[in-house]
Formats: C-alpha cells, structure tokens, sequence
C-alpha cells in the first residue's frame, strides 16, 4: 500500500475495528462497509449510539448511506478532489492540530532547492522527462529531498542490468508497486539519508518557509475550492463544507475521527493518491495514533493482509523486505542492505531481517561465508506485476502457471488479456475447491478459439475448503487468527499446503546430488515439517490423511528462533519472543520478521488465544503485527511532554456479544 506506506512507514490498516467504536466522527469513501464488512461496521453502530457522526461520501446510495447520518452523492473517481479540498479547508480556516503537526510529521522539514510544484510547471513536477504522455519522473533529478540530503552525484549510481529494469525503476521505485518507503528521492543510499543528527535537519518551526513542507503543501491544495470541488466531484459546495466541518469539528486534542477505506479507492488507477490524500488529512488534523483515529484499510477475503505480509507480491519479500533487483548494487548483502536500510526507526535492524529470513530459508548453508545465501534469491528486472505477466503470457512469454485461490479468467481486472494469456501455456495446475472459470476457460470462451485449438494442458487439483484444514487468516487489522481443522477433506481433496509441502519434496528428490548452482537454492532449502505425531481431529479419530504437514511448525519457523540456543523445555531450537531478538550473524532464523513474537514459546500458539478480559484492546485475542500492537504510531497518543492530549478521550469497552 504506498499510498500509506509513503505517509507512515506502513502500508497496514493503522488501528483496529473495535477502535472504531471510540471514534467521535468516521468518514466512509470507497467502501460500503455495512455490506462488505458487517461484522466490523456494528463498531460504527457502537459509536453512533455514543453521539458520533457518521459520513458517506459515495456515487450510490447504498446500506452503509442509510445507516449514516450525512450522505454526499459524488461523481466515480472524483474523491481525491473531496479530499483534496477537505484538506485546503483544514489549512486555509486554520483548522489543524498545530502541536501534533509540528512534533509528529514534517510539516517544518526544508525541501531542496529546485523542486518545482504543478503551479509552476504547468501540472507537471519537476524531474519529470518525457513529451508529456511516454515520460517518467526522476525524483532526484527533481530535488524532492530535504535539504540535508547530500547533492545528487555527477554519476548515477544505479547503473541497471537491462534499459527496462532502469524504466522501471525510474517510474516505480526500487521496490516497484509494493513499494511502503516511496521511490527514492536522494542520490545516495537510504542508509546516508537517514543518518544524519535529527537536531541537524534543516527545519522552520514557524512554519512560514517558502521551502518547508507545509507551506509547499498550502500552494498545492490551494486549487481545491469548495467551488472546484463541487464543480469536479457533482456536489454542492453547502455539502461539501458540511463535511469538512464534521470532520474539522470532530478532530484535535478531545476527539478523533476516522476515516474507512476498501476497494473502492484501491482499485483506482489513482487509488494511491486518493489513500495520501487520506493521510495528509489525518496528519494535519492530528487524528493518527490515537483511539478513535487513523485509517482503516479495509481488506476484502480473510487474509488477503497475510497474504502480502508473507508475501505474494514479485517484489517483496516477506515483511516488505525489497526483493532485490537485477543491479550490481544488489548483488551482495552489503550494499544491498546500505541502499535498502536506514538508520532509524524500525527499518534500522534491516541487515538483522535479511539474514534471519535467509537462515530461516537456508539453514546450515546459510553462511557468512556465503553472503548468507543471499545470491541464491532471484532478481527480477521488469515488471511481473499481474497484467504486465498475463500480457508476456499471450505472447508466448511463459510455459506454465500455478493457479492457487486466484480465478483470473473471471475475476481479474481484463479477462479477455487473462484467458489469452491461459491459452498459450503449455501447462496450467488450479488448486481449487470447486470448478472456476480458469480450470474451464478453453471450453467456456464465448470470444476464444474452439476448444480443439486450445494448446495448454489443465490440471485440475481439488482442493480442501477452510473447514478442512488448519491454518492462520491474517485480516484488516493485522490480527493473525489460528483456525483449527474440523473435518478431514474428502476424497483426494488435499490442503494447499499439502500440496506445496509435496512438490517441494519431489523437486528436492529430482535434484538430489545436483552440482549445477543453479539448483542449490532448491537443494539447501529447509523442508522439514513433517509431523512428530498423528493427526487427531476434534471428535478424537485420528485424520486419515497421514502425511499432512504441520503447519504450526511452518508457524515457529515464521515467528523465529535461535540457531545455536535448544530450549530444554522442547528440545528444539528456542523460539524468540520478539523481533527484537533477530541478529545479523547467523544465530536467529525468522521467516517473517513482523510476525515475530506470534509463537514465542513451546505450546503457546499467540494466534490462537481467545481470552476476554476488561482490556478493550484484547491483547490476548490473536496476536496482531508488529509486537501484537493494535494501534500503530501510538507515540502520537501523548503530546511530545508525555501528558495525555485530553483527559476525555478515554477508552472503553462493550459487550462483545452485541
């Protein structure tokens, strides 16, 4: 998620959803919440019946319009307009929390010489190059660093493997689309950009510099009349003012607002620009951080959140590490680890993340002889993002795809490019509990070739439903869920992980006593979650299915542990209890370093934890990531002295049965 990633380090939902019931007002865009998410939107009921306001800003009229109290009629894609005024409104009525802006954002913070904003460049930025329709931006070229960011080298420094990952990289950032830390803007490495002494840094705390953020972010909103807004979004300006009201009036230090997010910006083709504008909102009006505030991202599936934390993305490995790229400068740990680290923040323990993710990976040959093995990991250099992929696919570009809980040729963003792509493999497999457009796409293509003409092989595996087998769902607030198996699947229906466990170990015994280095990355992978015990299911039998993997292993070996340290207590390697604990020299493995602390000792399974207790946060129901916090950024819940921002703004609890 960039767009949040970029205004807060995360690109995760920020509070959780029965903090929603302590919010004074909550502004809904891009969602209908009341249907997608009904068990989360009775939290905005609860608050509703405390005395808040709640919004709808939406081109329908839906159950989540009904159930609010102001319903705005906007045009489709026209909500960064809406945001973008509500936040001219915040800066020209004076309307921000002025001690939260000046001590928790960088409101104050110089911006280089040069930079040019769109007023002054007829719409475009400056660093951009191009004819105005094929061109990308360089922000470096564009000095849109801070001013203690050294000058830009005379030498580029990012020499490239090929002109397209130098393309790429110049329009997406080293991390391409799952980007959290923004392209670069600096002409060194993240590390020396985060250096420096904070007491150092180029700053005006009157705020009245032409060069200081903030100001350069009153010139750029300051289009956004209410009169523009109503011109370009279809409402009136009196709606649009009494929105921007209800949220000015319900946020500072006695209330907080929050405001709820889905699809329905996400999937715009400006959908993170609509999520910044979000968050620029919330950080001017001081809501981020606190009870009541923040920025729900609202997920769709049940651990579509835990399925980027570990990580299905071509760019990112597990935690939002940066896949490296196919740059000299990724080539070894050192270098990767200066241009990809900082030196503050939670980003400073980098290198400990890396390496323990390769030990978890690797094992014994992970070495620092070896560079940890971190060669062994493989470098994209283009875009493989999903309609890039399936476009290289129609061309003849791939041979086979794996297919697991995706349906691309019915649910993907252009069917007509995904069924070309599917009909010129040679071989597909769908994992799949049912019969999905993609296992039938070359008989049921009313635009496609007779089925006859059709070259791919399908394979079609039938998968275990969620009642079938165990397993974590991660969901909207980051809270790892642990759900037990009911029942053994039927037939030779088996778990996904049944599966893939299997392949692996096929694939280990068809290279076994391979020299080629090509195939040590396979060979020395760790493999090893056989059960020690059969599977009993809940009515006390034991499961049929006898080589099921154990995935509560696959669980401590994502949590983390010591490589050189036995727990007497289980005989296995002591699990850490934090990432915290993660070191660089080998003696930590962690497959996921977020999702440390989730199984910190023998038997003790965080995720599965449903305890009760007085505490509205529940920190023994899941286990929420990072260091089970259910609010992040929660040093901005105090002012910077340490009091509380108001002694009204309290905490408090419902009956969970509600």
């Amino acid at each position: 998620m960039p767009g949040l990633g970029t205004s807060f380090g995360r690109g995760a939902a920020t509070n959780y959803q029965q903090d929603l019931a302590h919010s004074d007002c909550i502004l809904f865009m891009g969602s209908n919440m009341a249907e997608a998410h009904p068990v989360a939107f009775r939290y905005p009921m609860m608050a509703k019946a405390r005395g808040a306001t709640l919004i709808h800003v939406d081109p329908r009229f839906s159950r989540t319009s009904a159930l609010c109290d102001v319903h705005v009629q906007i045009r489709a894609g026209s909500d960064i307009a809406f945001l973008g005024g509500v936040i001219n409104y915040v800066l020209t009525h004076d309307r921000w929390f002025k001690e939260y802006v000046l001590h928790y954002t960088n409101a104050p913070d110089i911006i280089m010489e040069g930079f040019r904003d769109t007023e002054d460049l007829d719409g475009l930025f400056s660093g951009y190059s191009g004819d105005g329709r094929t061109g990308h931006y360089d922000a470096r070229h564009g000095h849109w660093s801070y001013a203690h960011t050294p000058e830009e080298a005379e030498e580029d420094p990012w020499t490239g493997a090929t002109p397209m990952y130098r393309m790429h990289r110049q329009e997406l950032g080293m991390h391409g689309h799952a980007l959290d830390l923004g392209p670069s803007a600096h002409a060194g490495t993240r590390q020396a950009t985060t250096a420096c002494d904070i007491e150092e840094r180029p700053r005006d705390p009157t705020l009245q510099d032409d060069r200081c953020v903030f100001q350069i972010l009153k010139r750029h909103f300051s289009r956004y009349t209410p009169e523009l807004v109503s011109e370009v979004c279809g409402c009136t300006a009196e709606e649009f003012v009494r929105v921007a009201e209800l949220l000015c009036a319900n946020s500072g230090p006695e209330r907080t607002t929050a405001i709820c997010y889905a699809l329905g910006w996400t999937q715009h083709t400006t959908g993170v620009q609509m999520i910044r504008a979000a968050g620029i909102l919330q950080l001017l009006l001081g809501n981020m951080g606190r009870p009541g505030g923040g920025i729900m991202a609202m997920r769709g599936h049940s651990t579509i959140q835990g399925s980027t934390d570990v990580s299905t993305l071509y760019d990112s490995l597990p935690g939002y590490l940066p896949q490296p790229c196919a740059d000299e400068r990724h080539e070894r740990l050192d270098t990767y680890v200066e241009d990809e680290g900082q030196v503050t923040g939670g980003w400073s323990r980098f290198r400990q993340y890396i390496v323990s993710l390769l030990k978890a990976w690797y094992g014994d040959a992970a070495t620092p002889a070896n560079d940890f093995g971190f060669g062994w990991l493989p470098r994209p250099d283009a875009d493989y993002s999903q309609l890039p992929y399936f476009d290289r696919m129609a061309k003849g570009g791939v041979k086979g795809y794996f297919l697991f809980g995706q349906n691309p040729a019915g649910g993907g963003p252009n069917a007509r490019l995904h069924r070309a792509g599917l009909r010129n493999l040679d071989w597909l497999v769908v994992v799949d509990w049912f019969e999905i457009e993609s296992s039938v796409f070359w008989r049921d293509d009313p635009e496609g070739p007779p089925a006859s003409e059709i070259k791919t092989e399908v394979f079609f595996l039938p998968a275990a439903s969620s009642p079938e087998k165990e397993g974590s769902l991660t969901n909207t607030q980051r809270m790892l869920q642990w759900h037990d198996k009911a029942l053994d699947p039927t037939g030779d229906s088996r778990s996904d992980a049944w599966y893939l466990y299997h392949l692996g170990k096929r694939l280990k015994q068809l290279y076994a006593g391979s020299t080629d280095p090509r195939d040590q990355p396979l060979l020395n992978l760790t493999w090893d979650y056989e059960r020690e015990h059969p599977e009993q299911l809940p009515d006390g039998t034991r499961s049929r299915i006898t080589d099921e993997p154990d995935l509560e292993k696959v669980l401590m070996e994502i949590n983390g542990y010591c490589t050189d340290e036995i727990d007497p207590r289980s005989g296995r390697p002591r699990l850490v209890s934090g990432y915290d604990e993660l070191a660089d020299d080998g003696s930590t493995a962690c497959g996921c370093w977020i999702y440390s602390g989730v199984y910190p000792e023998p038997g003790r399974n965080r995720a599965r934890e449903r305890k009760l207790g007085p505490n509205p946060l529940q920190p023994d129901w899941g286990w929420a990531w990072p260091a089970n916090k259910r609010v992040l950024y929660n040093r901005a819940s105090a002012a910077p002295d340490g009091r509380p921002w108001s002694e009204r703004k309290k905490l408090v609890w419902w009956d969970a049965r509600l």
